[in-house]
């Protein structure tokens, strides 16, 4: 793997608070009511608050820290694929805070998630924030991500939602790739107010399904791709009042995440004309529904390509099933399911689902996958200057 120590003048880190009693406390209760084997609450309260007390902050157990990060994708509303939610492997890692510690595991995540081209539910957990020592910070929306590459021209050749994201890249040091539209950026991660160290993955842990089609041998002509691996990378993960700032995490692909949004989106790589004019379809009347018959067809190439790969991959009719099995056991456990409609529903044939038809409730529980605002700069390219 290949490092770049950047030099960049480092920006002030914010000051990291004191952990929250109260919410420390709320989910060591939750955390013993639901696994009664750990025994009593009142002991392991006052062994919290005197560390608190004494420190700033507290340090989960193993067991607390795997219970947790299980509950936050159990509470992700925006998560179709929650039925598995026990399944999640948590691969602790908190003692590594060190940039180049950090890439490295990032990379073991990436190949350790897909044994056998298998998808595993994994998150990888890095250490927290403390008070006076910030934790660890990914910059990359995922771990893996394509280059967008802005031509004078203004077109972008690779992933135009990362255009600005390879821009910065570049001024802080990254030579680019070969220009391909599908070019793995490196992974850039940062400690505290300190600057970023940007690594390469390197390709073997960079599982990817090339697409064809099972009825038009023409779409191999476009030369698509997709890496297999969706590993989220700058999201925080809250339990109990800790924040790890860092905890890459990943399921695996829904057909739809791929063709009907990055290779169709217009803001992406805006594949449906293409697709369409292949096909024969008049693109010229929006009554033709062109845009609908291609997106199907993309559809299924990527369901196609993937089961020809043998990758882990589920489509959105049997996902759409499978959430309402999860739906009624949590019901049944007499738990809130929170979930937001909008993303619960797929992008294509919404009203061909179960969970079209229905209302859901989203609520903020804890603990819980957060998007701080730096963060979300800094995933698009933004922010990077003195105060991120």
């Amino acid at each position: 793997m290949h490092d770049v120590r950047v030099p960049h003048e480092p920006a002030p880190e914010r000051a990291v608070p004191h952990a929250d009693t109260a919410a420390a406390e709320d989910y060591l209760r939750l955390f013993h009511a639901e696994n009664p084997a750990a025994g009593p609450v009142e002991p392991r309260l006052r062994e919290v608050r005197a560390e608190i007390a004494r420190t700033g902050t507290y340090t989960h157990t193993p067991g607390e820290l795997v219970f947790g990060a299980r509950v936050a994708w159990r509470n992700s509303g925006r998560c179709i694929g929650r039925l598995y939610w026990r399944s999640l492997r948590v691969r602790d890692r908190r003692h590594v805070s060190s940039p180049e510690g950090v890439a490295v595991e990032c990379v073991e995540h990436l190949r350790d998630a897909a044994p056998g081209r298998r998808i595993r539910p994994t998150i990888t957990v890095f250490a927290p924030d403390r008070p006076g020592a910030p934790g660890p910070r990914i910059w990359n929306e995922q771990l893996i991500r394509y280059a967008g590459y802005e031509l004078d021209d203004g077109s972008v050749v690779g992933d135009p939602r990362y255009a600005a994201f390879t821009t910065m890249l570049r001024k802080l040091g990254w030579q680019g790739g070969p220009g391909t539209p599908f070019d793995v950026l490196p992974l850039a991660v940062s400690v505290g107010g300190g600057p970023p160290l940007l690594s390469e993955i390197p390709g073997d842990a960079v599982l990817e399904v090339p697409l064809s089609h099972p009825s038009y041998p023409w779409f191999e002509e476009f030369g698509l791709r997709w890496h297999a691996v969706p590993a989220i990378s700058n999201m925080c993960l809250e339990i109990g009042g800790i924040c790890y700032r860092a905890a890459p995490f990943n399921g695996w692909y829904m057909g739809t995440e791929i063709g009907a949004r990055n290779l169709a989106d217009e803001d992406r790589y805006g594949m449906l004309a293409a697709v369409a004019r292949r096909m024969g379809l008049d693109t010229g009347n929006d009554r033709s529904l062109w845009r609908d018959h291609a997106l199907v067809e993309l559809n299924v190439a990527v369901l196609h390509s993937f089961e020809r790969a043998g990758v882990t991959m589920t489509d959105h009719h049997t996902e759409a099933r499978r959430f309402l099995i999860h739906l009624e056991r949590e019901e049944k456990a007499g738990r809130a399911c929170p979930a937001d409609w909008s993303w619960i529903v797929p992008p294509i044939s919404g009203s061909a689902t179960p969970v079209f038809h229905r209302y859901y409730t989203d609520l903020q529980l804890s603990p819980a996958f957060v998007h701080h605002p730096d963060s979300l700069e800094r995933g698009l390219g933004r922010g990077a200057a003195p105060g991120w």
